[in-house]
């Protein structure tokens, strides 16, 4: 089996080096985007285009970031008047990484910038208002499930996994159980054991905890954010009120939000928000949350199995909300939630303008299409054109209320 993981961005990211804009990449720590652009390098290189890495975080490379004249001086041996691609790594470790970048690009020079950052880099000054209109951000994920299937399958059904899941008996469930659990990092999927991939995991945990934590939130003890992380791993998919937070873990609520915040912005947990028409029916804004990678999630509640486990139901939730993102019929929706005063909910609400479609998650084997009540109160409330019902295995649809009512196994989102 190959030891690279082809990623779907690539494409659009070829497509963007012939661009002016800088190539700006984003994502998690360790979700592989160094390994996408020594991918892109290396395109690049059997083009006979001429390419540079440098890398922040080595010192025989920082020297060249001393001031903006330094690095165009290199450049400028390096490359002399000819046209050459310049790839930055760690970008959020230069002070004024926006400013400085916008320095180089305003220079007009032939040479095109292709830099990476963890989610940190827009966390230490305003890199989106300094670079504004000279660049394009690309977000890296982890491995997603469809990249993680064909790796898996070695690109064998990579055209028709459609048929793959609906006829093999056995690799899809297999392979289905091992994302659920272990997630997409990309050295946790190349990791063979169970135990290699626990320590691997645990090394971008504390990796993430004392190079971004740490020097980001400027905390010494960072006891109280890693209990909370623990805690909203433990409410996938619940309601999160940030009161009663600031009680269990006695920490003020400006510290509980602004914990969060940074959470959001390093790419670990995402903010779900509900979806109302009438403040007065509806229950609050608490909103929910879901973990970008199942994996690291898993890790934090010491879940690390393949064994079914009493929350299985709310993970997987957490599992479609991460194929729901990126799927072709709902990666330009807004995603809320739905939830009321006297106990209705529905798991998504897929915003398209300002049409609703009412999404609900079920982790079985569905045998027929069955309807409770909070769907039927969304359905006559808000009239939608059609309702989908994720789970693991029925295909079928039904029209009721004037809505079509469509049950899908989860693997038709990819």
């Amino acid at each position: 089996m190959p030891t690279f993981i082809k990623r779907h961005i690539i494409s659009d990211l070829l497509k963007h080096l012939e661009s002016k804009e800088i190539t700006l990449l984003v994502g998690p720590r360790q979700a592989g985007k160094t390994t996408i652009m020594l991918h892109l390098k290396e395109i690049l290189g059997k083009k006979k285009a001429k390419t540079l890495h440098l890398d922040i975080d080595r010192d025989d490379h920082r020297i060249y970031f001393n001031s903006q004249t330094d690095l165009v001086n290199y450049l400028n041996l390096f490359f002399g008047n000819h046209k050459g691609y310049v790839f930055i790594d760690e970008i959020q470790r230069l002070e004024n990484a926006g400013l400085f970048l916008k320095g180089i690009y305003d220079r007009n020079l032939p040479y095109k910038l292709i830099v990476s950052g963890s989610g940190s880099l827009e966390l230490k000054e305003k890199i989106h208002e300094s670079l504004a209109g000279r660049k394009r951000i690309f977000e890296i994920s982890t491995i997603t499930f469809k990249e993680f299937v064909d790796y898996k399958t070695n690109y064998r059904y990579s055209k028709r996994l459609l048929d793959f899941f609906q006829y093999d008996k056995s690799l899809p469930q297999t392979l289905f159980s091992e994302y659920f659990y272990f997630g997409g990092y990309p050295k946790v999927i190349l990791a063979e054991t169970i135990e290699e991939k626990k320590q691997t995991i645990q090394d971008i945990y504390q990796s993430y905890v004392e190079k971004d934590v740490q020097s980001l939130i400027h905390i010494k003890k960072t006891d109280s954010f890693m209990h909370l992380v623990m805690l909203l791993s433990s409410q996938i998919g619940q309601l999160v009120n940030i009161a009663e937070i600031s009680r269990l873990l006695n920490i003020d609520r400006g510290t509980v939000k602004l914990y969060l915040w940074y959470l959001e912005k390093t790419f670990i947990i995402d903010r779900i928000n509900p979806y109302f028409s009438n403040i007065r029916k509806e229950l609050t804004k608490m909103p929910i949350y879901y973990f970008n990678d199942i994996g690291l999630r898993n890790y934090i509640r010491n879940q690390f199995t393949v064994a079914p486990q009493i929350n299985d139901g709310f993970l997987f939730q957490n599992f479609v909300y991460q194929l729901l993102k990126i799927s072709f019929q709902y990666k330009d929706s807004l995603l809320h939630f739905w939830r009321t005063k006297d106990g209705g909910e529905v798991d998504f609400i897929a915003l398209q303008g300002l049409v609703p479609t009412p999404i609900e998650i079920k982790y079985s084997s569905l045998s027929k299409i069955e309807l409770n009540q909070s769907m039927i109160n969304f359905i006559t409330t808000y009239k939608p054109l059609k309702m989908h019902l994720i789970n693991l295995q029925l295909n079928s649809s039904l029209i009721k209320h004037n809505c079509i009512i469509r049950a899908i196994p989860y693997y038709f989102l990819i």
